[in-house]
């Protein structure tokens, strides 16, 4: 659809949830777009095909095997490395890192991104949260309130699918809700006891999810199998594949080219404005520029940054968009796996049907009207409530008819959740461009140093401490508060290193998301946000990128890009 084969209204840069967004919105705004994707296509329900088989149907019932973990000496870190989808993860031989401090840094380098593999928790960050900067003099100050974007949240939950709860929490804004997802009967019991205590200032909520409770175009409703990881055949939960592609697709005005790694953006330094992008073809090694009116960038949070830190070094020793020094700092992530876990009596005549792919909220409480705190911020917690099957009783050992009878009961009750906190922004905290290493292509790789603070070393006490508090208020018995390892980047909710503020000497983007050195270049994956909040962020993603499409549509017919 482009006037010549390198010529386009706007290119978009990344297929995930920003990417397919941007291309969405600009497709459906009459633009002709190009969107480049450095990994491999995945077709929706085509290229699913693990999604319906069952755990025998795998070799080693989708565990990781020594071999496996050779290879993927990062992924096996934690949980994305398994039997079922490891080439939806991006390879650590291929794409390699550098490391002062340990950073766990989990990448999807295919169509779709990691919108195929999110954990579709979706929350809206507040009005104290877009103002927590400010208020706290810590880091730059938002240029964006919550009355602003309130209405682009409205226009992403509408076509998302959001189930949910309305609560009336000014920490938690309601939305544009489905039906939520409910409790199960432990949870209803566990929330109505919670209700009474603490003056009802700490409340279990069902969790917030992408996952469609009604039918939506296109789109068919949970099956609660729980396998959303794997691709959903049903289109059940949002991804680009699902959703935002579909509706570009629909336009007629997409061109999408996988394989196609960006590696620079054209400047000219004339016009001061973006001309294009430099493209690697990741099969042949060829290189191939592509033009266009605007460019947003959407590969993610670091790469979005590597991209911008490779661009224009003629002109800024530090890449596009370092004229403030702010370019690669500030990065953040949430900081979890610290709660509580107890055991829940009087439910043994009750067992839960399906398997639903969203467990109980916690909205944050802390620093909130009369809950003070001597750390910044806050958190909130994710969990559920379940019953323990056969597989206990495999670790007790046991021979004979007694240990088969009890491998076929269910076992307890069980309650828990971990807390995800906030990590401020710190300027210590970052990335740049490692020149004595390189990728598979030859390209150089990033390098990171970043580790957690005092502040969030004192919320983790306060996360065991508060959960056992809640479970024990809830009726749990047994109560046992918890921690384990964390290191940034495992919440795999990047984001920083090119904040978005008020000043374009101490910030990377304005409150457009324009690059303030080059406004007709976009950035609106999780490199802009200026604060963690203790949300998920991808929601907030959608609202920014929408927004900011329609932002860049007004300027093109002003003339102004």
């Amino acid at each position: 659809m482009s006037k010549t084969n390198n010529e386009y209204d706007a290119i978009v840069v990344g297929s995930g949830i920003s990417g397919g967004w941007a291309a969405k919105e600009l497709t459906e705004k009459g633009l002709r777009v190009l969107q480049l994707e450095r990994g491999k296509n995945i077709e929706h329900i085509t290229d699913y095909v693990q999604a319906t088989k069952g755990p025998w149907e795998f070799p080693h019932r989708g565990r990781p095997t020594l071999a496996m973990k050779e290879v993927y000496p990062v992924l096996k870190r934690d949980y994305p490395l398994d039997e079922i989808t490891p080439d939806w993860w991006a390879s650590d031989q291929d794409s390699p890192y550098t490391e002062v401090q340990r950073f766990d840094w989990f990448r999807g380098y295919h169509v779709g991104g990691r919108s195929l593999m999110w954990g579709r928790q979706s929350y809206r960050l507040s009005e104290m949260d877009f103002e927590a900067n400010a208020r706290d003099g810590v880091g730059a100050d938002w240029p964006v309130r919550y009355d602003e974007i309130a209405p682009w949240y409205d226009h992403v939950e509408r076509f998302a699918g959001i189930a949910g709860s309305q609560e009336g929490l000014p920490q938690l804004p309601d939305g544009q809700f489905l039906p939520a997802m409910p409790l199960n009967c432990v949870e209803e019991a566990a929330a109505e006891k919670l209700a009474q205590a603490f003056d009802g200032q700490r409340r279990i909520i069902p969790g917030r999810n992408a996952n469609l409770t009604r039918p939506l175009p296109g789109r068919s409703p949970c099956q609660y199998r729980n396998k959303c990881a794997r691709g959903c055949p049903f289109g059940a939960y949002f991804s680009t594949q699902s959703s935002t592609l579909p509706a570009a697709m629909a336009t007629g005005l997409l061109t999408l080219q996988p394989f196609s790694i960006v590696h620079e953006v054209l400047f000219d330094r004339e016009r001061r404005r973006a001309t294009g992008v430099r493209v690697m073809d990741a099969v042949t090694g060829d290189t191939r520029d592509f033009h266009a009116k605007i460019v947003f960038l959407c590969a993610s949070t670091l790469n979005s940054t590597w991209i911008l830190m490779r661009s224009a070094t003629d002109e800024w020793e530090g890449g596009l968009g370092s004229s403030s020094g702010e370019l690669g700092h500030n990065l953040m992530d949430h900081h979890f796996r610290a709660g509580a876990s107890g055991t829940m009596d009087g439910f043994d005549d009750k067992e839960v049907y399906g398997r639903r792919p969203t467990g109980f909220y916690i909205p944050r409480f802390q620093n909130i009207g009369k809950d003070k705190r001597e750390f910044l911020r806050g958190y909130g917690v994710q969990g559920g409530a379940s019953r323990s099957g056969w597989s206990r009783a495999v670790a007790e050992l046991g021979v004979g008819g007694d240990f088969k009878d009890q491998a076929c009961r269910p076992g307890d009750w069980g309650i828990g959740g971990t807390a995800f906190g906030e990590m401020l922004p710190r300027h210590e905290n970052r990335i740049w461009i490692d020149h004595g290493r390189v990728d598979a292509w030859g390209l150089p790789v990033l390098a990171f140093d970043c580790a957690i603070g005092e502040n969030e070393r004192q919320m983790r006490v306060a996360m065991q401490n508060d959960m056992a508090e809640i479970l024990e208020a809830a009726g749990a018995r047994d109560v046992h508060p918890w921690e384990t390892e964390y290191y940034p980047g495992a919440g795999i909710h990047e984001m920083g290193t090119a904040r978005m503020g008020r000043d374009p000497k101490t910030s990377v983007l304005n409150e457009w998301n324009q690059v303030w050195d080059c406004p007709n270049v976009f950035v609106t994956d999780g490199s802009f946000m200026a604060s963690a909040a203790c949300q998920n962020p991808s929601l907030t993603y959608m609202a920014f990128t929408a927004r900011a499409v329609d932002h860049a549509v007004g300027e093109l017919n002003r003339r102004n890009l």
